[in-house]
């Protein structure tokens, strides 16, 4: 069985004038308290409302942020989960994260399917691939962002999927703070996953971010959790908890889908 996974969580406000170098800041500090994994915000590295537009600010998902996140991922040799505003190859704009792995080789990439209000249905367009994963260490890590989590059908595509690890860069707001307190470890327990959910702190714009950013475990528990301040948070997902909790709890096997779908 894999050892456990060292996983970091940077709770942090909007600054994309200085985030990779924040980032930098961060996978040091995550790697010297032995995490091989670091997972950021939503849009960590434009802000949710940036005064310039995701226009000016979106990149291809092998442009020079993503380079330089690689590059600072081999440095610090761990791995690397961030939000940005991705330009695709059409030109259409998207809401995605990218992991990166700790020699800082692209290891999977999402784009958000289930975008949230106005603001962000104005700029993106959906994603259409709802399972995205990747292995680390030993087990497989998916990707959402934010409102993705909020649909019990997403979370339980990836469980059914084999994913052990569900990595969600975050943008919650005010006063939405029962789905990191309450559906987010829900969420862990009912798929039988672990759920890094990494949000925002801080205010942009008309949003003042809810913080709480935690990992949220299999058998209910919540091994850290965040405040309302920026913080590194750190925590283990153990994959021996992990198998424990899917015996005992076989959510999975006890299915019944031609009841419901």
């Amino acid at each position: 069985m894999p050892s456990s996974l060292r996983t970091a969580l940077l709770q942090s406000a909007p600054a994309p004038a200085d985030a990779l170098d924040r980032l930098d800041e961060a996978a040091r500090r995550a790697a010297a308290d032995g995490a091989r994994l670091l997972v950021t915000s939503e849009l960590y590295l434009t802000g949710y409302t940036p005064e310039a537009g995701f226009d000016a600010l979106a990149e291809p998902a092998d442009g020079p942020s993503a380079r330089a996140v690689s590059a600072l991922a081999a440095r610090h040799g761990l791995a690397v989960v961030h939000g940005y505003a991705e330009r695709g190859a059409d030109g259409r704009l998207h809401n995605s994260a990218a992991l990166t792995g700790p020699d800082g080789t692209p290891l999977a990439h999402y784009r958000k399917t289930h975008l949230y209000g106005d603001h962000e249905h104005r700029w993106f367009t959906p994603g259409d691939r709802p399972v995205v994963q990747a292995r680390l260490d030993g087990l497989t890590l998916g990707l959402l962002v934010c409102y993705d989590v909020e649909f019990p059908e997403t979370v339980r595509a990836h469980a059914l999927a084999g994913t052990d690890l569900l990595c969600v860069p975050t943008a919650l707001a005010e006063p939405f703070t029962v789905v990191p307190d309450t559906l987010v470890p829900a969420r862990a327990v009912e798929s039988q996953l672990y759920v890094a959910y990494a949000n925002r702190t801080g205010t942009e714009g008309p949003y003042t971010f809810a913080g709480r950013s935690c990992l949220a475990a299999p058998d209910g528990t919540v091994p850290v959790r965040g405040g309302r301040d920026e913080e590194l948070l750190l925590a283990d997902a153990d994959p021996a908890l992990l198998a424990a909790s899917r015996a005992d709890s076989p959510y999975l096997r006890d299915r019944r889908p031609e009841l419901y779908g």
